[in-house]
């Protein structure tokens, strides 16, 4: 019977034992999964960054391209009054 409880024992402490190993085993490949997607989340946050300066750069271009057409027409319409005989100055 002694025999008996020693195994038993035995086999219950190798068990908690493997239990105890596959679960960090566990545990480490899910922290490796979770790096590979935070690292993937890095790379695609750059990249949608990197458009949206691309983006920024662009609009800001266009804005001041079109405040100097704005102007251009603006001295072009001033222009006109000057030249009009019909409009006061």
């Amino acid at each position: 019977m002694e025999t008996l409880i020693i195994v038993l024992i035995v086999i219950a402490i190798v068990a908690v034992i493997a239990f105890v190993v596959f679960g960090r085993r566990m545990r480490e490949r899910r922290v490796e999964q979770k790096r590979v997607e935070a690292t993937e989340l890095r790379g695609e946050a750059e990249a949608r960054a990197s458009r949206a300066s691309e983006r920024e750069a662009l609009a800001e271009e266009q804005a001041e391209q079109a405040r100097r057409e704005r102007e251009a027409a603006e001295e072009r319409a001033r222009r006109a009054d000057r030249v009009d005989p019909d409009v006061d100055v």
